[in-house]
């Protein structure tokens, strides 16, 4: 394992944000290339947060007898197939379009689509021990608390991921615009 690995790292190289000091976050919302893609991509990784969050505080809830454990198992089947699901399908157009074509776009940032592109495989494993974790709590083989612990882990290596995602990613779409991209 390496430094840049998912599971290990607190960000990116700062040699891979050097957009990111031209297009400050706190700026992304005033500039003329937000709208569209830019905006539609971060509500996706606005949805996945929210998924993350909602699964954390009903096995939150299932831990202290907060909600029945029926309607724990209904959320977790619903919310947390639909994470499943939606991360999966917005990773692979990230992989096999939207990586290659924004890496042309700034050559010096290759490295960091190579490493969002490993973060994907390493989150594949991570869903699916999040699947099992999820399948269990819904046929009651595993307890809420047991949950919990996957989804805190889980909701921890995707925060990381999604964020240094848009650090690298939305700097290009600002600077080159979304031509060619969709």
């Amino acid at each position: 394992m390496d430094d840049l690995d998912l599971t290990r790292r607190d960000g990116l190289p700062d040699a891979l944000k050097a957009l990111l000091e031209d297009y400050p976050r706190s700026g992304w919302q005033q500039h003329a290339n937000f709208a569209g893609l830019v905006e539609f991509w971060l509500d996706r990784h606005l949805m996945f947060r929210r998924l993350c969050e909602m699964l954390r505080t009903d096995s939150e809830a299932g831990v202290d007898g907060n909600i029945d454990p029926q309607m724990l198992a209904a959320r977790v089947s619903r919310f947390g197939g639909m994470l499943v699901q939606q991360l999966h399908g917005h990773h692979q157009i990230e992989d096999m379009h939207y990586f290659p074509v924004l890496s042309r776009k700034d050559t010096r940032l290759e490295r960091g689509f190579d490493i969002l592109d490993r973060d994907h495989h390493a989150l594949d494993g991570l869903l699916n021990r999040f699947t099992e974790g999820a399948n269990g709590l819904i046929q009651r083989k595993t307890e809420p608390g047991a949950f919990r612990e996957e989804v805190v882990a889980f909701e921890g290596f995707l925060l990381r991921h999604l964020e240094d995602e848009e650090d690298l990613i939305v700097p290009v779409i600002l600077k080159h615009g979304a031509d060619g991209i969709h």
